[in-house]
Order: C-alpha cells, then sequence, then structure tokens
C-alpha cells in the first residue's frame, strides 16, 4: 500500500490511453478499458500473473485473455501511465506512473516489502547534477536495495531449559 496522495490531473487515465491509441492507429476496446480501470482502481504495485488471477477468482470470468492483458500492460507502459518496478521476490511489478508524484524506492530483498518515498533533496541533486552536464532531466527512478527493518531484527528464540544453567 502506497502513502502517497495522488496528484489532480486534467485527463482521466482511461481517456489519456484513448489518446495515445488514436496516435497509434488503434481503438480502446472494452477490454482494454476494463484493464485500465481495474489498475487504477487501486494504487498497488501489482505482479501481472497475480494481479489476472485475481482478477479471474473475484468475477469469476476474465475481464479479458491473457494475452490481451499482457499487450495492454506493454501499451499501458508505452503511453507512460504504468510502469515496471524492480523485482521484488524474483516477480516483477508494476505501478501507476501517471497521476502520483515523483517517488522513489525500497525495496527488501528478502521479503519484498517496496517502501515508496518522495524526496524533495534527492530531485534537487539529480537536477543539479544534470545541469552542470547540460542535461535537461525529465524524471528519474531511484530503487533501493537492503533488507527491510522486520527482516533485519534478530530471529526470536525461545530458551531450552539447558541454556539456562
Amino acid at each position: 500500500m502506497s502513502d502517497l496522495a495522488t496528484m489532480n490531473v486534467t485527463v482521466a487515465p482511461v481517456d489519456k490511453f484513448r489518446e495515445f491509441l488514436l496516435t497509434k492507429k488503434m481503438r480502446l476496446t472494452p477490454e482494454r478499458e476494463a484493464v485500465v480501470t481495474a489498475i487504477y482502481a487501486s494504487h498497488e504495485h501489482f505482479d501481472a500473473d497475480q494481479w489476472i488471477d485475481s482478477l479471474a477468482g473475484h468475477k469469476g470470468t476474465m475481464l479479458a485473455s491473457r494475452s490481451t492483458v499482457y499487450r495492454t500492460l506493454n501499451l499501458l507502459q508505452e503511453a507512460g501511465l504504468i510502469r515496471k518496478v524492480a523485482r521484488a521476490n524474483d516477480r516483477e511489478v508494476y505501478e501507476h506512473d501517471y497521476g502520483y508524484p515523483q517517488h522513489d524506492h525500497l525495496i527488501c530483498k528478502k521479503c519484498g516489502e517496496m517502501i515508496e518515498f518522495p524526496n524533495e533533496m534527492i530531485s534537487g541533486f539529480l537536477e543539479t547534477i544534470a545541469a552542470e552536464h547540460g542535461f535537461r532531466m525529465s524524471g528519474h527512478r531511484l530503487e533501493v536495495e537492503g533488507i527491510c527493518a522486520d527482516c533485519s531484527r534478530p530471529p526470536v528464540r525461545s530458551h531450552r531449559k539447558l541454556d539456562m544453567i
């Protein structure tokens, strides 16, 4: 779950996707629209296979075929509406890239937890570096890998009677 607030956008994700598809001479089918609507119903990171399986289990019927969902995910990524985030627990996950503020990630390599955090100092630092090199920055991605607080704790072990002597 994310603590990041959504940003007010002038164009809804479905409409933004429709506009993108028109540039590719494609149309927004009911299946594609259902996928976009389902993805933007919550701001959760999601693994494509797990997400597809949960949709099928929830509704009893699929919104679209598995291949249509995967093609739509690729198109959504190309449109800048979603993006892939580093693997967490050997699975690639997606997140919204439209309607949410710039943020970075701490990723636990043990349990896969992803902690999102915005940080203006990091953004400012990167803009300064980009300017020093004559580079026009349009955004950044920072994914820090490590071990979360829960996984860093020493295991709780019970004492055996012999240990107490």
